[in-house]
C-alpha cells in the first residue's frame, strides 16, 4: 500500500472513530435516548430491548457498544490483528443504522417533489464502506 493510501486509510478510520465515540458518548444523554427511540422501537432486531429495559438503559448499551468499537478501531491501527473483529463490529453498527431506512415509519418522504429521508443516516454509507476496508486491510489481505 502506498504512503498516500496508508494516510488516507488512517484518516478515514479516524473519521469513523470520531463519529462512533462522539455519538456513543451522546447516547448517554436523555435527549439522544429519546431521539433514537423511534428507530430502535421499530427495528425487528432491536425492539425487544424496550420490553425489558428503560429508554435510557437501551441508549446507554448502544452507546457503550459504539464506544468500545471506536476504541477497537483505534487499536486496530496499531495492532492489525484486532481490525477484523472491530471492523466487523462496526459493519454491524452501520449496517443496522442503515437498515433504519427500511424499518422506521415515516423516515422516507417526498419534499417538494424530491425523495428525502433523515439524511444523518446516510453518512453511514461511507462508514460502512470504511468498516469493510478495516476488515479487508487488517485481515492481512492487502499488499504490504
Amino acid at each position: 500500500m502506498s504512503k498516500i493510501n496508508k494516510l488516507g486509510y488512517k484518516i478515514a478510520v479516524s473519521g469513523v472513530v470520531v463519529v462512533l465515540l462522539w455519538i456513543g458518548f451522546f447516547k448517554f444523554t436523555p435527549s439522544e435516548a429519546v431521539g433514537i427511540k423511534p428507530y430502535v422501537e421499530n427495528h425487528f432486531l432491536m425492539s425487544w430491548m424496550y420490553k425489558v429495559l428503560s429508554v435510557q438503559i437501551v441508549s446507554n448499551i448502544i452507546g457503550l457498544f459504539e464506544i468500545i468499537v471506536g476504541i477497537g478501531l483505534i487499536w486496530s491501527l496499531f495492532k492489525p490483528q484486532v481490525g477484523k473483529i472491530f471492523g466487523w463490529a462496526s459493519v454491524v453498527i452501520f449496517g443496522t443504522t442503515l437498515s433504519f431506512l427500511l424499518t422506521t415509519p415515516g423516515i422516507n418522504k417526498i419534499i417538494d417533489g424530491v425523495p428525502a429521508t433523515d439524511f444523518f443516516v446516510l453518512k453511514d454509507i461511507m462508514a460502512l464502506g470504511i468498516s469493510l476496508m478495516v476488515v479487508y486491510n487488517e485481515a492481512g489481505l492487502v499488499e504490504k
